[in-house]
């Protein structure tokens, strides 16, 4: 096996807005790792992705056809989390084979060129029958739901065999046995409690003084926690956020600001996200019942338990003081701007929540550039195809 195939195909990534619009399922973060160096690690090999006919398709895409080049490939379901279990199944398959569960049908199939019939069309010679649990996500709020276990899983996966780097004894640790840093980290005069679950702190990243930090947590590359702020279980902060103030069981993709005082719990922010000062969500209504969030393919609400924050989808932005009701589904390139509770659904490149007005994409594409500026970083020109075809289609 020389290469991982991702394949969308019957896993409606349509489900997963507003995270899909902007990014293949496999590139979606939960726990330490998105769910392609998830694959990737457990492997121990490079990856590409199933020509889906789509605007993200790019250089990395691949078209299963007579011409492939002659290797061995393993093409894997896009909403499938690794665990041992299927990884150490899965090294057994021979050309030809493919992995099913009772569950989730179809995880993964392993073929050469030989197997190949036509454009995406697979010869399978044998079904094989995974028993155990099979971990997918199907919908947006399963990806805080599942960080608790995701979280375990990718800790115990980066770590093996490792040593972390020595923790400044300014820092007043509980179980440090489990507290895990890499190179560069900065961090003095912090509270870590590990004693119910790990807490791994990525390359470069930078603690002040005062955070207080209950395991499991992912604190990922370059990340920066300002004084005071108070993380609690199931949170993971993605490469190069900024956070501040109190979050729980939340997941920040990458790039995203919560810097200051306000809450984030039970909720999912997209990259290049930015929460202003004071700015603050629901997850529990006040009568304790179920909280049911918009779902675009089916156009309908979905019931996610009695739990549920912000789903926010890349480079929006929400101004100061905003309060986000419970199980609200923001979009992608949003301006928020609300003088009350949001409404639970705000479409992509929405401008404010009373009267919404759509925002400009030129506008748009020159304001986040500015924000990516302020990380040392432009827009791109893919970038911009992806958000110029969101913007036209949907």
């Amino acid at each position: 096996m020389q290469k991982i195939i991702f394949t969308e195909e019957y896993c409606k990534p349509e489900n997963l807005h507003p995270f899909t619009y902007t990014r293949h399922i496999q590139d979606i973060r939960i726990g330490i790792l998105t769910i392609r160096e998830k694959w990737e690690k457990y492997l121990k090999m490079g990856s590409a992705d199933k020509w889906e006919d789509n605007y993200l398709d790019n250089e990395m895409s691949v078209k299963i056809e007579k011409g492939i080049v002659k290797d061995d490939y393993l093409m894997v379901h896009s909403n499938v989390l690794p665990t041992k279990n299927i990884i150490s199944k899965i090294k057994k398959l021979r050309n030809g084979e493919f992995l099913t569960s009772g569950k989730e049908g179809g995880v993964a199939y392993k073929f050469s060129n030989k197997e190949v019939l036509d454009l995406h069309k697979i010869k399978i010679n044998r079904s094989v029958d995974f028993k155990g649990e099979i971990k997918a996500i199907h919908y947006p709020w399963q990806i805080y739901q599942m960080n608790d276990w995701a979280i375990r899983e990718d800790f115990e996966l980066i770590t093996a065999g490792r040593k972390s780097k020595t923790i400044s004894k300014t820092n007043k640790l509980i179980n440090p046995a489990q507290i895990f840093i890499e190179a560069g980290v900065k961090m003095d005069h912090c509270f870590i409690n590990a004693e119910d679950g790990p807490v791994y702190i990525g390359k470069n990243a930078l603690l002040m003084e005062g955070a207080m930090l209950k395991g499991p947590i992912a604190i990922c590359e370059g990340a920066v926690v300002k004084m005071g702020t108070k993380i609690y279980a199931a949170t993971t902060v993605g490469p190069f956020c900024t956070v501040g103030g109190e979050i729980k069981n939340s997941v920040l993709f990458g790039f995203s600001n919560k810097a200051h005082d306000g809450y984030l719990g039970d909720s999912v922010l997209g990259e290049w996200c930015n929460m202003g000062a004071g700015t603050t969500n629901s997850n529990i209504k006040n009568n304790a019942g179920e909280v049911k969030y918009w779902v675009d393919a089916d156009k309908k609400e979905m019931s996610a338990g009695n739990k549920g924050g912000l789903l926010m989808g890349d480079y929006s932005k929400a101004a100061i003081n905003t309060s986000f009701n419970t199980g609200t589904v923001t979009g992608v390139c949003c301006n928020v701007v609300s003088p009350g509770l949001t409404p639970k659904l705000i479409p992509n490149f929405s401008w404010g929540v009373d009267g919404i007005i759509k925002y400009k994409l030129k506008k748009a594409l020159v304001d986040i550039d500015n924000w990516k500026k302020l990380k040392g970083l432009t827009i791109t020109e893919r970038e911009k195809q992806i958000l110029t075809d969101i913007y036209k289609l949907y």
